[in-house]
């Protein structure tokens, strides 16, 4: 891989930025940058951009008492893939599941169960969800209430899984 540029700028003995350019301008490190080189920086970021979630991890106590919970309550499919490991799929997407003390590598700084605060968009009406959770035995946290999600007004419900993370079901306002 060709290296275009290695540059160190110093203000005062202080190291300010240290990259490495490869190909059209990737950046190995940054180090510190100046209000210049931030520039330089967001003329690259509208370059690069993500255009979906594809997975997430969640660390969990128990496997068995997750997936009950995300296929019985929530309406997800449990997969397997790789060597025995397991995922909730809803949509396009997945939630990989880590048994917490027995993380798949690489993860997160510290994962702990328990951390997350999840929203689930759904087109079934909030009252239908209100009573399953209900028949299940499942305690509303809080709702309905209206919130603000990623591409307008939602109405949500909140509910907790059997780590205690956050989960709340929500319908776009009409």
């Amino acid at each position: 891989m060709p290296v275009v540029s290695l540059t160190t700028r110093t203000l005062m003995s202080t190291p300010v930025k240290t990259f490495i350019g490869i190909g059209s301008l990737r950046f190995k490190s940054l180090v510190r940058t100046s209000s210049l080189d931030r520039s330089l920086i967001k003329g690259m970021a509208a370059q690069c951009k993500v255009s979906r979630l594809d997975h997430m991890v969640l660390t969990v106590v128990s496997l068995d008492k997750t997936i009950n919970f995300y296929t019985d309550a929530i309406g997800m499919s449990v997969v397997k893939f790789g060597e025995g490991r397991k995922a909730l799929q809803f949509g396009n997407q997945k939630i990989n599941l880590h048994l917490a003390g027995r993380e798949f590598k690489p993860h997160a700084k510290k994962p702990v169960p328990g951390s997350a605060d999840l929203c689930f968009i759904s087109e079934e009406p909030l009252v239908d969800w209100i009573s399953k959770f209900k028949q299940l035995g499942i305690p509303i946290e809080e709702g309905p209430v209206k919130r603000t999600g990623a591409v307008g007004p939602i109405n949500s419900v909140y509910v907790r899984d059997p780590d205690q993370n956050l989960i709340e079901i929500s319908n776009y306002e009409k």
